[in-house]
C-alpha cells in the first residue's frame, strides 16, 4: 500500500485521499473515503467521491458536523498562526463564519476576497477594500489585511503569497479557512503550484513538489479534512474543510440549477426603473415587491443565467402559481418540488443600501428610500447592508 507522505496529519500507515484529505477505506461505499480495492494501485489515490466530482461534476452529500468544524477551529487557535480567511465577494453574507472572531481572536487574520473576475473592469478596488474592512468590523473581525484574488483566473496569487510571507513568522502554520463554495480549494491549488515551482525538484527542500490537486467542484463540502504541505522551516500550509453555511440559497438547489445561479462569468448588472406596485421575480427563487417610495432605479447583481421578470404586484401571486419552474426558473419544474416556500419579509431601505440574498446576489436601491417586501425561503439569510458601490 502507498504511504501518505506529507499529505495530511494522518499517520504514515494511513492512506489519505489526495483530493479531499479523508482516510481511504475499502469497505463501505456509502461512507467518506471509499475506494474500490483495484484503485489502490493507482499512482494517485483519490476517493470515489472526488473521482466522480473530477470526472462527472457529480457530488455525494458528505459534510462534517458543526461541532467538528468548531473543534478544527479551536485546534487552529492553539498556537500563533496566520489564518487566511477566504470570502466570496459575490456572496459575502454566505461567506462569514459565525463566531469565528471568538475562536481565532488572537491570530493574524488576512481576508482573501475571491472571485474578483466577476466584477466590472472599472471597479474601484480601493473603495471596495475600505467597504470590506467595514463589513468585517461589523462581524467583529479584526483584519490585518485584505488581498483580492481570482482563483479561477489565477490572478492576485503572487501578491497574496507575498502578503502571507510578510505576516508569517518562521515555523508558523498558515491556515486557509472559509465556508463551502467560496473557491478555497481552487485557491489552494494555485498556491501549491507557486510553492512547488519555487521549491524546484530538490527533495531535501521539503515535500511541496509532491503536488496533489484538491478536488474542486461547484458543490458545497468538497474538502473533507485538513491537507498540509510542509513549508520547509517546520511550518505547514494547511487547507481546511469548508464550513457549511446553512442559510445560503445554494444548499437548496439541484446541480443543474446551481450551474445557473453560481456565476462563472463577469456580472452584467441589470437596471430596472420601478414604480410602486411593481414586482421583480428572480427566476422562481425570490421575488421583490416595491410597495412604497418614489419611482426609482434598482440595480440587480445576480448571475447572468438567472432570468429576471418584471410584473405588476397584483399579478405576482398568480404568475408564480402558473409559471414557477417554467417561465420563472431556476429552479426547474422538477426541482420546484423540493424548493422551500417563499415567505414575506418587509424591508425599509434607504439610498446607499443593498438588499443581499445569501447565494443569489444583491439589489442596490438608488432612490431616497423604498418600502419593499422580499419573498424568499425563510431558511435563507437576507441582509440590508451598506452598498458595495
Amino acid at each position: 500500500m502507498h504511504h501518505n507522505h506529507g499529505r495530511g496529519f494522518a499517520l504514515a500507515e494511513t492512506l489519505i485521499c489526495s483530493g479531499c484529505g479523508v482516510p481511504i477505506q475499502t469497505t463501505d461505499p456509502a461512507k467518506p473515503g471509499f475506494v474500490p480495492e483495484r484503485a489502490l494501485a493507482r499512482e494517485e489515490v483519490i476517493c470515489q467521491r472526488c473521482f466522480r466530482i473530477r470526472h462527472y461534476n457529480d457530488v455525494a452529500a458528505v459534510a462534517l458536523e458543526p461541532e467538528d468544524y468548531r473543534r478544527m477551529l479551536l485546534s487552529i487557535g492553539e498556537k500563533p498562526a496566520v489564518v487566511a480567511m477566504v470570502v466570496d465577494l459575490f456572496d459575502l453574507e454566505g461567506s462569514w463564519i459565525a463566531g469565528v472572531h471568538r475562536i481565532l481572536g488572537g491570530q493574524t487574520l488576512l481576508l482573501v476576497a475571491n472571485k474578483c473576475d466577476l466584477f466590472p473592469p472599472e471597479t474601484n478596488w480601493q473603495r471596495v477594500e475600505q467597504w470590506l474592512y467595514r463589513q468585517a468590523k461589523e462581524q467583529g473581525l479584526a483584519v490585518t489585511g485584505i488581498s483580492f484574488v481570482s482563483a479561477e483566473k489565477n490572478s492576485g496569487i503572487d501578491a497574496l503569497l507575498e502578503r502571507i510571507r510578510q505576516l508569517r513568522r518562521p515555523a508558523e502554520n498558515v491556515y486557509l479557512v472559509g465556508t463551502t463554495n467560496v473557491g478555497k480549494s481552487t485557491l489552494m491549488n494555485r498556491l501549491l503550484e507557486r510553492l512547488a515551482a519555487e521549491a524546484g525538484d530538490k527533495p531535501e527542500e521539503g515535500l511541496v513538489t509532491k503536488l496533489r490537486t484538491v478536488t474542486t467542484s461547484p458543490y458545497p463540502g468538497t474538502t473533507l479534512d485538513m491537507i498540509a504541505m510542509p513549508l520547509g522551516d517546520g511550518g505547514f500550509f494547511v487547507d481546511t474543510p469548508g464550513l457549511v453555511h446553512e442559510r445560503r440559497l445554494i444548499h437548496f438547489l439541484a446541480p443543474e440549477d446551481l450551474r445557473r445561479v453560481v456565476p462563472r462569468r463577469r456580472l452584467r448588472p441589470k437596471i430596472y426603473q420601478l414604480e410602486p406596485g411593481q414586482t421583480l421575480f428572480f427566476g422562481a427563487l425570490a421575488r421583490l415587491d416595491f410597495k412604497g417610495g418614489a419611482r426609482q432605479s434598482f440595480v440587480c447583481y445576480v448571475s447572468n443565467d438567472v432570468s429576471i421578470h418584471r410584473t405588476k404586484l397584483q399579478r405576482a401571486d398568480d404568475m408564480y402559481r402558473k409559471h414557477a419552474g417554467e417561465l420563472l426558473s431556476p429552479p426547474g419544474r422538477e426541482a420546484m418540488q423540493s424548493y422551500p416556500a417563499l415567505s414575506r419579509r418587509p424591508l425599509k431601505v434607504r439610498r446607499g443600501q443593498d438588499v443581499a440574498i445569501a447565494g443569489l446576489g444583491w439589489v442596490s436601491v438608488k432612490g431616497e428610500w423604498a418600502e419593499l417586501e422580499l419573498w424568499a425561503p425563510k431558511e435563507i439569510e437576507v441582509a440590508i447592508r451598506e452598498s458595495m458601490y
